[in-house]
């Protein structure tokens, strides 16, 4: 399905099958003029109105919707580093003339040398102090554009973890028959050792002789 809009009556929605084509819009210039014919449409549109003046209503999808400021992050950072790099390259110079102005402040006798020398570095303490106020405010909106970015790949491992349950196995238990054959083993052991061990005394019997 595709949908058209007008330019002079953008609240005007046209819905057709298929995509944007000129066989679409031809479809969708039908359905206007019909609708204009029938009275539900009261657009005055000018002489020569013709389908290509169609305007196609697009919605962004999620992704295409969440694309757009990690475009934007990435853009500010490269801006940053762009000049992180041309700070660097002129900061040494600059501070070399920031130096020398301090002479001008003292009582010191100065050449005209060294004047000349400090007349031609400001323009590169210009410069490196233009650059330097862009990048300190462009590392400012930066700090947004990271957290965006970081937003943006952090992992699904990342989430918190549900806490693990922890399922105590109770030790087996020995049945009452398995510990009473036990206990009859034991015995039965013990007596045999008793029996082997055992010295049996024989009674002897006593005559009985009558005097």
């Amino acid at each position: 399905m595709v949908r058209y809009t007008l330019a002079q009556s953008p609240e005007v929605v046209l819905t057709v099958a298929g995509k944007d084509s000129p066989k679409a819009r031809d479809k969708a210039m039908a359905e206007l003029i019909e609708l204009m014919d029938s009275g539900k449409l009261d657009t005055d549109l000018a002489d020569g109105f013709s389908p290509d003046q169609f305007i196609e209503v697009r919605e962004l999808s999620m992704s295409e919707d969440r694309e757009d400021p990690i475009t934007q992050a990435v853009q500010i950072l490269n801006n940053l580093a762009t000049l992180k790099i041309k700070v660097q390259e002129l900061r040494s110079d600059a501070m070399q003339v920031r130096s020398q102005i301090d002479i001008l402040f003292s009582d010191e006798i100065v050449s005209e040398e060294q004047i000349n020398s400090i007349k031609e570095g400001f323009k590169t303490l210009k410069n490196f102090a233009q650059l330097n106020m862009k990048f300190l405010d462009a590392r400012s909106q930066a700090e947004n554009a990271r957290q965006v970015l970081d937003e943006a790949l952090k992992s699904p491992n990342s989430e918190a973890k549900a806490p693990e349950v922890v399922t105590e196995v109770a030790a087996p238990v020995e049945s009452e028959t398995n510990a009473n054959e036990a206990d009859d083993t034991e015995v039965t052991s013990e007596s045999v050792t008793e029996v082997d061990n055992a010295i049996v005394e024989v009674p002897v019997s006593k005559s009985t002789k009558k005097k």
